[in-house]
């Protein structure tokens, strides 16, 4: 049985779950049934960070509970292994996370969660059923064909979940290319966006939201923060893909507030009656990693997101962060690294090269937040200079400001002889294909490489952006709706779409829709040494 036969089935194949009570009542009205009151998840099921022998599997309930976990490697349940999980209580909005580990390499899993009332520990939820496929281990010599899909941007600039539209519908043409995994490339929630219950659109008709007390406003609170990955998570698009594919999550800036950095002001922004930017990342933060279905690192970097996940013999994924570390955002003109230039850091930088320098997969991916080479601005300084919020500053010349960290990652990938390294990327709400080639540079110590970016999965559509020259970048493709904050309805939502041939050893990388549509497709053969 497939997996889909297996998660839309209305029972699990005869196969009660081991820890679920037997037995069933019909509702008379007024009455309160056993069903209503077994522990709930209201919000689905996610798996997460999938490995060879390992994933994150993550809920969260509406009550005090302990998670409870099946898994098997056949859809009937056969030799079901139980695993005991966290509790779930109010500290952590009711949320947790089983990193199931000792899993069959490059096997399908079928896992099912169930809640323990904590109030009443025999009374237990009606299981939940979810589906991964893990990757082979990475010094398999038996490889098999890698898809998976990327993109960002959910539910910014005011466009939530219209059910009469069909919901955040991207995420089930997603689910329906039946990916290995789904990368999501940040700004997983708009906490600074609120969401209405009505906007107009431009040929006057209306576009109607669901909304919530918490997305009403932007996110000041830790309930508030909180209540923007709970309302994502009402969409059924979301929690059906969820339930099927493992995720990898990384974060940007609007999981905090609109282009924060050190220089982050929000002193003229009525919106905001709590002011402390660095208290709202500590809330922001605190909720993201009770809600992204990743693998947390100790308490030495207990709040850490960049991470190696190997995905096989044909694939690493390196997940950066470059919000972290970086200086404050500023007109991007150093002439040498600093605390002001930094973007992802050293510490960060450091690992990633040493990862590349250690992976002996064919294909290298870098999973970065914000494009290389696109002019993302913030605004003016004190000075009337321009601003910048990602790496490139609006100077054609050779690198300075946040570019030198860059050239300097650029040049050790080209020392160490390093290949078929790849960048994906989101953030500008526009899809394209970027070729950066040191024959078209100003800095040229590099070795040719290509970046595609994709997005937004259920926002505003922008772009397309200005090109710097500083890495000779050239865009071979691009499409976006070439006017600001274009309406869900309008189709300018994209995702990537990633195929790695098992034989050919070729990644070819295809940029697609709201309906799926093919726009570009680029197939890379594999260098070889």
């Amino acid at each position: 049985m497939d997996r889909r036969r297996f998660l839309h089935a209305s029972a699990f194949l005869g196969g009660a779950s081991l820890l679920a009570p037997h037995g069933s009542h019909a509702q008379a009205p007024g009455v309160i049934t056993r069903d209503a009151m077994r522990p709930q998840m209201p919000h689905g099921i996610q798996s997460g960070d999938p490995l060879a022998d390992g994933a994150i599997v993550w809920t969260r309930g509406d009550r005090p509970s302990r998670l409870w976990l099946e898994w098997a490697t056949t859809a009937s349940f056969a030799n079901a292994q139980r695993v005991r999980g966290p509790h779930l209580l109010e500290d952590s909005d009711f949320t947790g996370r089983v990193d199931l580990r000792g899993l069959p390499a490059g096997q399908e899993i079928f896992y099912r969660v169930i809640l323990q009332d904590l109030r009443n520990e025999r009374v237990m939820s009606e299981p939940v059923p979810g589906h991964l496929r893990l990757p082979r281990a990475a010094g398999s010599k038996v490889s098999r064909d890698v898809r998976f899909v990327w993109s960002g941007d959910t539910a910014g600039q005011g466009w939530g979940i219209n059910e009469a539209w069909g919901g955040m519908k991207i995420y089930e043409q997603i689910r329906r290319v039946n990916p290995d995994f789904f990368l999501h490339s940040g700004d997983t929630i708009y906490a600074d966006s609120p969401i209405l219950p009505e906007v107009k659109l431009a040929d006057g008709s209306i576009w109607r939201n669901v909304v919530t007390e918490q997305t009403s406003k932007v996110a000041e609170t830790l309930d508030e923060y909180r209540g923007r990955y709970r309302y994502n998570l009402m969409d059924a698009n979301i929690r059906r893909m969820s339930a099927e594919i493992p995720q990898i999550w990384q974060w940007d800036d609007h999981e905090v507030t609109n282009n924060y950095s050190g220089s982050k002001d929000l002193g003229g922004d009525a919106r905001y009656t709590e002011k402390n930017v660095p208290l709202l990342v500590a809330r922001a933060t605190r909720a993201f990693q009770e809600y992204a279905p990743m693998r947390r690192f100790g308490d030495a970097e207990g709040e850490r997101i960049y991470r190696h996940l190997p995905q096989g013999p044909l694939l690493d994924v390196f997940v950066v962060d470059m919000r972290s570390y970086r200086g404050p955002n500023s007109a991007n003109l150093q002439t040498e690294e600093n605390a002001d230039s930094a973007f992802m850091g050293r510490p960060q930088i450091a690992w990633l090269l040493d990862g590349l320098k250690r992976s002996t997969a064919v294909w290298k991916v870098i999973a970065a937040d914000m494009p290389i080479g696109l002019h993302v601005g913030d605004g003016k300084d004190a000075e009337g200079r321009d601003k910048w919020e990602a790496i490139a500053n609006g100077d054609d010349g050779p690198p300075r400001g946040r570019e030198l960290e860059i050239a300097r990652l650029l040049t050790e990938i080209k020392r160490a002889r390093l290949h078929n390294i790849v960048w994906l990327t989101a953030d500008v709400h526009y899809t394209a294909a970027h070729h950066f080639d040191p024959a078209r540079a100003r800095h040229t110590d590099f070795l040719p490489f290509w970046e595609f970016v994709s997005g937004p999965l259920h926002a505003g559509g922008f772009g397309p952006n200005k090109a710097d020259g500083t890495f000779g970048m050239q865009v071979v493709y691009q499409k976006g709706p070439g006017v600001a904050n274009a309406a869900p309805a309008s189709g300018t939502q994209f995702f990537g779409q990633v195929d790695i041939d098992a034989k050919t050893r070729a990644m070819t990388v295809t940029l697609k829709d709201l309906d799926g549509t093919a726009l570009f497709s680029q197939t890379l053969a594999p260098h070889r040494a």
